[in-house]
């Protein structure tokens, strides 16, 4: 057997050896462009290129190193009609909910105004808020969203959640599909987007919805920066309608140098690394899954090219 690796930013010696060490009787191949390379059986990719494509028409399947799929999918119909498979959670959840918890405690607790107060020697403690009135709204309630709102509801605070489809949580004030995200958004006052990046929610984030959120609302967004309208939350982050913001993705990165979000101090940025690969059990996950496809048993978190996730 002979798996074809590839990642955009060519970081893949290390994948190299995390297989070679979990499948020792398997050939591993690193693809360059330019580089002939004999037939592959299976492709492990991240942030393909189309120069790929050639390459993954013989495959029997394709395999993400991530939870993110849009990359993949723009390909569009050039992409062979085999299974994309992409990690089901791989150490990511726990990862996410730490993010998440952090920058609700920050807000909940005035950590952001201690900073600054901090940065001109002001001693000021500040009252809490009740945690009725501090309400999390959760945009995606698939297995990364799900440790989050455990999370959410071990703080203690009010959690609602927002899904394609009807959910039932246990808890969770759950709202679904277009008719009910108005309401969802009326009633939320920090926003915390899981969502994938689809036709659907491409800038589903946008003056008009963000502006529905509960006065001083807080937006949180560990998904994908295009389903943000970045000028939008400028707009109401100014006018005082959305008191801040913690931001791990964007529509373009590396976030460019003049973006100003950069010099904008109620928006914290990180560089996407709310849920980073835990390499090792990617490996052991996609081995496993390889072995279940050669005995023809099936397998998990195959993408729905239909939906985009």
């Amino acid at each position: 057997m002979r798996i074809l690796l590839f990642r955009g930013d060519g970081v893949i010696e290390p994948w190299v050896r995390e297989f070679a060490a979990l499948m020792p009787q398997v050939e591993t191949v690193a693809w360059r462009e330019g580089a002939a390379l004999p037939p592959c059986d299976y492709a492990v990719v991240w942030s393909p290129t189309p120069a790929l494509l050639d390459q993954l028409a013989h495959v029997r399947a394709i395999f993400l190193m991530g939870a993110g799929v849009d990359a993949l999918l723009k390909l569009g119909d050039a992409l062979p009609p085999v299974p994309i498979v992409r990690l089901g959670d791989a150490g990511m959840g726990v990862q996410m909910a730490e993010y998440v918890a952090h920058a609700v405690l920050r807000y909940y607790r005035h950590f952001d105004d201690y900073e600054e107060q901090a940065r001109h020697g002001v001693w000021d403690p500040l009252p809490l808020t009740p945690k009725e009135d501090f309400t999390v709204g959760i945009m995606g309630l698939g297995r990364l969203g799900m440790p989050v709102v455990e999370a959410m509801r071990l703080f203690g605070f009010p959690v609602r959640g927002w899904s394609r489809t009807p959910k039932d949580l246990p808890g969770v004030e759950c709202f679904h599909g277009a008719d009910g995200l108005d309401a969802f958004l009326r009633g939320t006052r920090v926003l915390v987007c899981m969502l994938p990046l689809t036709p659907e929610t491409a800038n589903l984030l946008d003056r008009h919805n963000l502006g529905k959120l509960l006065p001083n609302a807080y937006l949180i967004n560990v998904s994908r920066g295009a389903i943000l309208a970045e000028p939008d939350l400028m707009t109401l982050i100014r006018s005082g309608h959305i008191a801040g913001a913690t931001l791990d993705v964007f529509r373009h990165e590396p976030l460019p140098a003049p973006h100003p979000f950069w010099n904008e101090p109620r928006i914290a940025i990180t560089p996407h690394i709310s849920a980073l690969t835990m390499r090792h059990d990617a490996v052991r996950q996609i081995a496993d899954k390889i072995a279940k496809l050669e005995s023809g048993q099936p397998v998990d978190d195959i993408v729905d090219r239909d939906l985009g996730y």
